[in-house]
């Protein structure tokens, strides 16, 4: 270890070399300064198009990246007033090489940004950046818009409500600005249109992801999803839900760490019992195959019951369960649990019960960005999981130093026995604070957390106890501790006092629900003597300034109708007393961060400690913990003997570099526990990817050719070769020929008799020439069926058709995988790899997909029947899409405004129509929009008596 020290002092460490470079590249911009300073408004917009039309002339980006970085900060003094600062100009150059700058809260990421941005837009091919909200989204985008305006730049922004001429429009600005779930979900929604000028993405160039460790780490254990409503069973949540109660506590086993419950021996003798009694069982044994959804239901209703708590992992409102985000303590209107979880938790709450979803379309985050040809990120905190960026997306982290030196004190950690004496001592500590005018800003880790800190603040009671317990400590002192018994009266009269006011310590609780309620609060956070109650994430992307923020109390401050000269008269007022408060809060010690727990990941800690020490302000952080805490009840292995063995008395805690390592160390045993978590679902969707790939390549090349007859004739003739294998084998006797199956199944397809059982009794004939004479002959009847409808409309039907068998075979593949992926992981208890397995299986699944495509093309195109308008047969049904994140660790539900509003629906040929979110009508026989998703082999709604995949559900 000392060598290391040595060889880091002598050579620097790796960090330092890779940015050496970088350094001596800002030189040679800031040498530019002055010349470009000399270009008017128009000189700059010259300018790019001089660099534009440079890189069409073969000069690489890497080569115009000093006049690029000087000609954006030109801009930036003119449009914002703000000049890029030295070390700016390096996170904006590992930024375009495709890397994570780590920057330090209020080092501007924002705009470091618009360096890489505007250099990679030179190519005219399209930049998108990603942020974590549609408020960032849309304030980054109309922030940063004026920089690129004043450089001959067009900017788009993707929020919720657009529809997809406006998306389209974003999409073919310059640069393009929205949250990493817009993004995906166009990707998806893009491939499950039916023609190329539907599509509103323009290709996958270069992105900079702004908050990248929330995005590809937090948001990246479960994918995206497109879903569709199935069957309702919500009889079956019911009945399953009334047994759970009657199971005793040994009849399963939870295991906290994995928030998994499995039934013991004795639990699967009593539920097997019960649900036969109820009916609910068919054979002999719960395990029987035909109950493999039983046991699945079985299992999810005694997670509801016995892993999932009321207002702590969803609430109960409005006759709907909501789920709360485990990271943001935030509500997730609008997102619900897969497999069948979040009914569970309706049939425990006794609230209506919603029907699942069957997945349309999904994709991971980190297949998502993936996708893109440079990839890069910016965030506060990335070096914890630097390990994984590089292992997943293959990006490397830089750290890029402060522009001034960090005046910031991290204090140890602060350990207690109980709950309740720590949240004692974060009050004292809070008032301690309140007294002296230092802001504050307090991190929860749940809704319930900070609303329960509130109430604390809040109870006078609580206040006047604190003071007597502390009047009580003071008097057990001895009399050689004069000085500290002094300073505790002075705290308890402080107090006491308190404890006289109808609201003891005012302050603000930031639930975050609103954005932009958020930001408002968070950019007060740092006025003297300010109390602000955060879940850990709130208000990301936002600033704390000390003493205040000039722009959303100007913001707040203005009337409708005031001209310039008032405009400049309040900012001038808000500025003179921002100037006195930051003062007031720098000589109180600056923001002081107060950390009521550890969060399970040291990445989230430091996000919370680095509001603090903004920019070389002074502060402070520190965190309280409890033995109760859920991380250190969890995962602190040991550690309550040890602080019994330490003697540790009541309202007493321990401070020690040591608990705060050992704290560390619980953490980074539940990060690797998640890193597995999240990898193990990529390596599930990386099987799924290249099929998924494959399928939506395929749709494109259909889409963009003018006619598909060729490949029609392809399935067509591979089908018939299919057909003859599998009746009449290869090296088989003729008599062992299923001449009739054949017979049979080429009527069923091809709707025509073909002689092939008067070709069979020939002498010496072989399979290979019933082959050619089936082809022959199958090529004659779709010749014939051309020209009975005609070559042109023949040529759109084929297109239509292909498509439409496409999607639908698609959909019904993915509910397969996703069945398949449920209950793959058994194959484990018989020492065969899961992920293996499911590969095998996924595997043939696709080829059975493909064999399916094949027919199902061929039969339909075989009978159809092209009628004028007026007499035209009803359109097959649309199935009404929900897009959803469906776990609740991994981030706020960006989709739920878009699924509050009017949504659009998918026909068979793919169009999209606009109805009613939610509306749901009675099946009606004669109107196909009423029947919702039917099963492709159930009987048709229509009455005829046919399967529905026969009647109305070809085309």
């Amino acid at each position: 270890m000392a060598l290391l020290g040595i060889a880091k002092k002598i050579f620097g460490s790796s960090n330092d070399r890779r940015l050496k470079p970088l350094f001596r590249r800002v030189e040679a911009i800031n040498a530019l300064e002055d010349e470009i300073a000399k270009l008017t408004d128009d000189g700059l917009i010259a300018q790019t198009e001089k660099l534009k039309q440079r890189y069409k002339d073969g000069e690489s980006l890497d080569q115009l990246l000093e006049e690029a970085f000087a000609t954006v900060r030109e801009a930036a003094k003119r449009a914002l007033g703000q000049r890029h600062y030295d070390v700016q100009l390096v996170g904006g150059m590992v930024l375009h090489d495709g890397n994570i700058a780590e920057m330090k809260t209020g080092e501007g990421k924002t705009l470091v940004a618009t360096l890489a941005v505007y250099l990679n837009a030179l190519t005219g091919r399209g930049v998108h950046v990603i942020t974590v909200n549609d408020y960032l989204a849309s304030r980054d985008a109309e922030w940063m818009g004026r920089v690129y305006s004043q450089l001959g730049m067009t900017t788009g922004c993707i929020v919720h409500g657009l529809n997809d001429e406006e998306r389209r429009a974003a999409y073919a600005c310059d640069i393009t600005y929205g949250t990493n779930n817009e993004f995906g979900f166009d990707y998806l929604r893009d491939n499950m249109k039916s023609s190329l000028d539907q599509m509103v993405q323009r290709g996958h160039h270069y992105a900079i992801v702004d908050e990248v460790d929330s995005i590809l780490i937090d948001e990246a254990r479960t994918p995206l999803i497109i879903s569709g409503p199935t069957d309702d069973k919500s009889d079956l949540y019911i009945k399953i839900d009334s047994l759970i109660p009657e199971l005793d506590e040994e009849d399963y086993e939870i295991d906290e760490k994995q928030r998994s419950i499995t039934l013991t021996e004795e639990g699967n003798e009593k539920i097997e019992s019960l649900l036969k009694d109820a009916g609910l069982l068919q054979g002999e044994s719960l395990y029987d195959s035909i109950n493999i959804s039983i046991v699945h239901h079985v299992n999810q209703a005694l997670k509801a019951h016995k892993i999932f708590e009321r207002d702590k992992d969803y609430i109960v409102r409005n006759d709907k369960v909501t789920i709360i985000d485990e990271f943001t303590g935030r509500m997730m209107e609008g997102r619900r649990w897969s497999d069948g979880l979040h009914q569970a938790c309706e049939a425990k709450e006794k609230v209506t019960i919603q029907p699942e979803n069957q997945t349309l379309a999904s994709i991971t985050f980190q297949n998502y960005f993936r996708l893109y040809e440079k990839l890069a990120g910016m965030t506060g905190t990335a070096l914890t999981e630097e390990a994984e960026f590089a292992d997943i997306y293959k990006l490397n982290v830089s750290e890029i130093p402060t522009n001034l030196p960090i005046a910031r004190e991290d204090l140890d950690d602060e350990l207690y026995m109980t709950a309740a004496e720590k949240y004692k001592a974060i009050a004292m500590q809070i008032a301690d604070c309140a007294k002296r005018g230092q802001p504050v800003l307090v991190g929860t880790v749940s809704i319930e957390k900070s609303e329960y800190l509130s109430s604390l603040l809040n109870d006078k009671k609580f206040f006047k106890e604190l003071a007597k317990s502390l009047r009580e400590r003071a008097k057990a002192l001895k009399d050689k501790e004069d000085e500290i018994k002094e300073e505790m009266e002075a705290q308890a009269a402080y107090l006491d006092e308190l404890g006289q006011k109808k609201t003891p310590i005012p302050h603000n609780v930031l639930n975050a629900r609103y954005h932009e309620q958020e930001a408002e609060i968070v950019a007060g956070a740092g006025a003297p003597g300010a109390v602000t109650i955060a879940t850990n994430m709130a208000g990301r992307g936002t600033d704390i300034q000390l003493g205040g923020s000039v722009d959303m109390q100007l913001m707040n401050a203005l009337e409708e109708g005031d001209d310039e000269e008032t405009i400049k008269k309040k900012r001038a007022e808000i500025e003179a007393k921002i100037a006195e408060d930051k003062k007031k809060a720098l000589e109180a010690g600056g923001l002081f961060v107060l950390a009521t727990e550890r969060h399970e990941s040291r990445r989230i800690d430091n996000q919370l400690r680095g509001r603090s020490g903004r920019q070389g302000d002074p502060g402070t952080t520190k965190f309280f913990l409890s033995i109760e805490d859920d991380l250190m009840r969890i995962f602190g292995d040991g550690m309550e003997k040890m602080l019994k063995r330490f003697g540790i008395q009541p309202d007493e805690s321990i401070e020690h570099p040591w608990f705060t390592k050992a704290v560390e160390t619980a953490q980074k045993k539940v990060e690797q526990r998640n890193y597995d978590m999240r990898k193990n679902v990529l390596k599930f969707d990386d099987v799924i990817n290249d099929q998924r790939k494959a399928i939506f390549e395929q749709r494109i090349e259909f889409m963009s050719t003018d006619t598909v007859d060729d490949i029609i004739a392809d399935m067509r003739n591979q089908l018939v070769e299919d057909l003859v294998a599998a009746h009449l084998p290869a090296k088989s006797y003729a008599e062992q020929w299923d001449v009739e199956g054949l017979k049979k199944e080429l009527m069923e397809v091809f709707g025509k008799d073909l002689p092939v059982d008067e070709w069979a009794k020939e002498e010496g004939v072989a399979d290979s020439e019933i082959i050619e004479r089936l082809i022959e002959e199958t090529d004659k009847i779709a010749a014939a069926r051309a020209a009975e409808i005609g070559s042109d409309t023949m040529r759109r039907v084929e297109k239509a058709i292909l498509l439409n068998v496409l999607d639908t075979n698609w959909r019904e593949h993915l509910q397969m995988l996703d069945h398949l992926r449920s209950v793959i992981w058994l194959r484990g208890h018989g020492q065969r790899d899961p992920v293996n397995e499911f590969k095998t299986e996924a595997f043939a699944l696709f080829e059975s997909l493909l064999d399916g495509l094949r027919r199902d093309v061929t039969r339909m195109l075989m009978h159809v029947q092209v009628r004028a308008p007026e007499q035209a047969a009803p359109q097959r049904p649309s199935i009404p899409m929900t897009e959803t994140h469906a776990n609740p660790t991994t981030g706020e539900n960006e989709m739920a405004a878009a699924q509050a509003a009017p949504r659009e629906r998918v026909t068979a040929g793919g169009a999209a129509l606009r109805s009613p979110a939610g509306a749901q009508q009675a099946p009606d026989p004669n109107n196909p929009d009423t029947w919702g998703r039917v099963p492709r082999n159930a009987p048709c709604p229509c009455g005829s008596g046919k399967k529905y995949k026969h009647c109305h559900g070809s085309i």
